[in-house]
This record gives C-alpha cells, sequence and structure tokens, in this order.
C-alpha cells in the first residue's frame, strides 16, 4: 500500500444560481439518452475514478478554486472580452461545444475540436498531441493562441492587476502581491481539478453492485466492449486499471516540465479504476490517406518520431455521449458513425496502430455497444457552473 499526503477531493465553494446558469448556457443534447445529472456532493460521483493527483507546489484551496472558477468562466482573459474558456468548454454540452472545431475570438476557427475537461484531472499529457505537460501550463496555450484567445500574458497580468474585485480576490488565494500569470494558471487548473464525474449506470452496476443499473442492451454492449474477438475497446480505453502514476521525468518533451504529484488518499496496489483511457497516443487513420498524407500530424509535431505521425491522444470515453461531434477533427457526427468507422478499421495509412483493424459486429452488437457507450454517462460535479456575482465590498457608514 502507498501512503501519501491527503487533499480533499472536492472543496466547498458558494452555491450557483440555477437561472444564471441557465440563462448563460442553453442546454443541447445531440446524443439520444445524453442527460446530464447535477450532483450533491457525495462520494458516488467518485465512484470508478482514483483520488485526484495535486501538483505539491499547487495544492487545491477553497480560495484557489473560487478564483479558478472565476477565471474559467470571465472572457476577460480574451484580447477583446467574448471568449472564455467556457466558450469552448460549456458546462451544458459535457465542457464541450458541441461544435466540429473550436472557435475563438473574431471567430476564428480553430485546427481541431474541443475535447471535454470533463475527468482532465486524471490526464498525463494535455491538448489532442500531448504538448502541455501539466494542467497548470496548459492554461497559457489557448489565451496566446491567435486563433482561441488572442492575447499575452502581460497583456492578462495588466488587466487583471487593475481590477479592483480580482485584486482582493488573488490576495485571499495567493496572500499580497502583483498579480502573475502563474497564478492565473494555477487557479484555472485547481478548478478543473475539481470536474470529476464518475457515477454512472456502468459504475453503479460494476463498482455499486446495482444489476438493475444497465439495460440488458448496455450489459450485452459491455461484453463486446471487453471482448477481444469483438470491439476489444478496452485495449485503449481500459476497464479495471491500477493507479494511473504520473510520470516524473523532468523534459516531457512538452510545454514544460512535469512536477511531483501526490495523490489525494492511501491507495491499496489491488485497487482498479476506470478511466476509458491509457492515456496514450494511437493512429486510428482520422484525417489520413493510405499513401500517409495527413490533414494534421498530431503527436508527431510534438515528438518529431515517425511513428508519432497521425497520432492523438486517447480520449476517455466517461460522457461520451455529451461530447458529440468526435475524434480530434469533429468529423464523426454521431456515436454510431463512430462505431461504424472503427468497424471498417479506420482508415488505412502508414502509421496506423496495429489494434485498428475492421471488426465483425452485427447489427444488433453495435446497438448493444451503442448502448454501452451511453451508459457512461456521469454526474456532473457540484459548483462546476458559472459562480455568483462578486459582492460588492463593505463600505464603512458614514
Amino acid at each position: 500500500m502507498r501512503f501519501t499526503r491527503i487533499f480533499p477531493l472536492f472543496a466547498p465553494l458558494v452555491i450557483i444560481s440555477a437561472a444564471f446558469y441557465l440563462g448563460q448556457f442553453s442546454a443541447a443534447q445531440d446524443e439520444p439518452g445524453a442527460r446530464i445529472h447535477q450532483a450533491s456532493v457525495r462520494e458516488s460521483i467518485a465512484w470508478g475514478l482514483p483520488p485526484v493527483a495535486t501538483p505539491l507546489d499547487n495544492p487545491q484551496m477553497p480560495e484557489k478554486i473560487a478564483l479558478g472558477r472565476r477565471l474559467y468562466y470571465d472572457p476577460i482573459l480574451s484580447v477583446d472580452n467574448t471568449v472564455a474558456c467556457a466558450t469552448c468548454h460549456n458546462p451544458v454540452r459535457g465542457f464541450t461545444d458541441g461544435k466540429q472545431f473550436a472557435h475563438g475570438v473574431r471567430n476564428q476557427r480553430a485546427a481541431r475540436n474541443a475535447p471535454t475537461l470533463l475527468n482532465v484531472a486524471f490526464l498525463g499529457d494535455f491538448f489532442w498531441d500531448g504538448r502541455a505537460a501539466t494542467l497548470e501550463k496548459q492554461v497559457e496555450d489557448p489565451v496566446k493562441n491567435p486563433k482561441e484567445m488572442d492575447n499575452t500574458v502581460v497583456a492578462v497580468e495588466d488587466r487583471l492587476n487593475q481590477n479592483p474585485a480580482y485584486r482582493r480576490q488573488f490576495e485571499k488565494a495567493f496572500g499580497p502581491g502583483p498579480i502573475t500569470f502563474a497564478n492565473v494558471e494555477k487557479a484555472i487548473a485547481s478548478f478543473e481539478r475539481t470536474l470529476v464525474s464518475g457515477g454512472s449506470g456502468f459504475d453503479r452496476f460494476h463498482y455499486g453492485g446495482d444489476k438493475s443499473a444497465l439495460t440488458p442492451a448496455a450489459q450485452r454492449g459491455l461484453q463486446i466492449f471487453m471482448r477481444k474477438d469483438k470491439g476489444n475497446c478496452a485495449a485503449c480505453h481500459g476497464i479495471d486499471n491500477r493507479y494511473p502514476h504520473f510520470q516524473f521525468e523532468e523534459d516531457s518533451g512538452g510545454v514544460g516540465k512535469k512536477k511531483r504529484f501526490v495523490t489525494a488518499a492511501a491507495i491499496p496496489d489491488e485497487e482498479r479504476f476506470s478511466l476509458f483511457t491509457d492515456r496514450k497516443f494511437h493512429n486510428t487513420g482520422i484525417g489520413a490517406d493510405r499513401h500517409g498524407n495527413y490533414k494534421d500530424l498530431g503527436r508527431y509535431a510534438v515528438s518529431h518520431k515517425e511513428e508519432d505521425k497521425g497520432a492523438f491522444r486517447t480520449p476517455s470515453l466517461r460522457n461520451v455521449a455529451l461530447t458529440a461531434p468526435y475524434m480530434h477533427d469533429g468529423s464523426l457526427k454521431t456515436l454510431k458513425d463512430v462505431i461504424d468507422f472503427y468497424v471498417r478499421g479506420g482508415n488505412r495509412n502508414p502509421h496506423q496502430d496495429e489494434l485498428i483493424h475492421p471488426l465483425r459486429l452485427t447489427r444488433q452488437e453495435r446497438s448493444d455497444l451503442l448502448a454501452f457507450l451511453q451508459s457512461l454517462t456521469g454526474e456532473i460535479p457540484p459548483d462546476s457552473g458559472p459562480p455568483p456575482a462578486e459582492p460588492a465590498p463593505n463600505r464603512a457608514a458614514r
């Protein structure tokens, strides 16, 4: 058994206004069976998931999480005050935006689909190509990207330092002194580590022992998902894996450095979790042709390894019914399209992963597999929507 420091998985935050939440972000679920479950604070939301690992230099604190939440929903980080983190990672769309490609300032189209931020705390590298080594460094890229927020670190610092409300909140979270972008990164990353979503039908069935939590079709789909002679989906989207150790190498090949992490609790070595991702990079053939021509080189642009051409990070399948369209280029509109793509064996190309090959699935088996994928919709953590308005400072009576 490994014993590590104990950090709270969730920090108490102020309850949001439901009217504001619904007014700012209109829900639209494109997949059949997609439904968001708003959770109360209880342990079942984390069923099937490991404790959250936290960098030693950025422990979770309520004041820091509250600040990160405010920054996440505030377009103040963008050059023209029009784009926030939540623009592309909207809570009512499973923390995605429902578009094929993310859109930034001046309605510019980004190069890739916006992935969900639910359970982002459990990833080892960030973005589709893994170019950011930590959740903290991930914050900087969209701020500086000309097709997203198109801003600079210095401009963000100047703008926040001129804002009395933010100066007060940064002082509560980090102590006195000028606001720095490094602390902006720490605050937003702290909030994003609270976006833990478990408690799905699969979790209630598999970890909670509720055999009625999955329909008969979803139970058959689970078997197809696991069987090597059928879907073999679990080869990349694993179930019952050991604790996902964070790598401690100094140079990751991405942006920034790896940091030492501590986990949130003592974890028995035999305990298993289901992240539904191997946190690796695979070439499925999306955006490639058989001659090795790629619309997007993916991981290769970071690693410069020939075998990484056209490879992209394996996304978690948790909450997958909420996050259409799919793949790094958003080219597959529905989960049925995704299943059909894999049944065909993807798109053949010189660097396609050896795990990708044509599958022999009947129509009924495809339908059952779809039912199982829809059972992976979990509960959205509380206090993850837009925060209430900043209260005005108390003024002394005249």
